[in-house]
């Protein structure tokens, strides 16, 4: 399975994503172990934190190219509207803000595009210091998703997340820490243990009222997160259909800068 998961004694789940031949790229199969996996602690009483990380090199690349190509192909060459899809690809990944404990993800790597989208979805985050992090949908022709519209404002502040979301332009870790990203920056062999630190220390107060807590701090959030998901999803289905998304996702393949012509 595309994610592994971890129990230890002290009440702390580890998820780990594990596709490093592909950066941990966000696809369809990831998703879905994913969503298997939140479901499984969901379930479980005993847990009481969880940690989010990945196995290097990355955190995750971000969207699988080859599914982005495809969707921009099947929009241009058949009228397909791809809403609902998206919608439903996200709802995968999201479920980690289902899961009734707090989740922090420990970013042990690069963290870029709907993957960076999943950690801003945790409740908390440690970044390495030499990380590339960022949104990079503007760079690739397509409108953000996976709530990064949503999320990004709400730690980073309206003007600063506006300027990440219009450049699609990577920072390092201890840039994105200190402008609001994470509770901190740490060297690479640092990040997970101090997350694991994190969640045993959460996992030591009263469960019942940690639970409660994150009800109680999810409750104003939801409504309007949905609303930005749907939005989301509608703005990358016009994406789909663009020359400058085949032209961004060609320029990603073959690691150049785009040239955008603005249709």
């Amino acid at each position: 399975m595309a994610v592994q998961l971890e129990h230890r004694d002290d009440g702390v789940a580890v998820l780990t994503l594990d596709d490093p031949d592909r950066r941990n790229a966000m696809t369809d199969a990831m998703g879905d172990a994913l969503a298997q996996r939140c479901a499984e602690l969901t379930d479980d009483d005993h847990v009481r934190a969880v940690v989010l990380t990945a196995t290097p090199p990355a955190f995750s690349g971000g969207g699988d190219l080859a599914m982005l190509e495809d969707l921009s192909h099947r929009t241009r060459e058949t009228g397909f509207d791809a809403t609902d899809t998206m919608q439903a690809f996200y709802r995968r990944f999201l479920a980690v803000r289902d899961l009734p404990v707090p989740v922090i993800a420990a970013i042990n790597g690069h963290a870029v595009g709907a993957g960076l989208c999943v950690a801003l979805a945790c409740d908390l985050r440690i970044v390495a210091a030499d990380a590339k992090v960022g949104l990079n949908f503007a760079k690739l022709g397509l409108h953000p998703g996976m709530g990064g519209t949503w999320f990004l404002p709400r730690l980073l502040g309206a003007q600063q997340a506006a300027a990440w979301l219009y450049t699609g332009e990577l920072v390092d870790g201890a840039t994105a820490a200190s402008q609001g990203l994470a509770l901190e920056a740490a060297p690479a062999d640092e990040v997970v243990p101090k997350a694991l630190d994190l969640a045993a220390r959460i996992a030591s107060s009263a469960p019942g009222t940690v639970r409660q807590l994150k009800r109680t701090l999810a409750a104003v959030e939801r409504q309007d997160l949905d609303a930005a998901l749907a939005t989301e999803a509608a703005g990358q289905a016009v994406s789909y259909g663009s020359d400058d998304l085949v032209e961004g996702l060609t320029a990603a393949r073959e690691r150049r800068p785009p040239r955008f012509e603005g249709r």
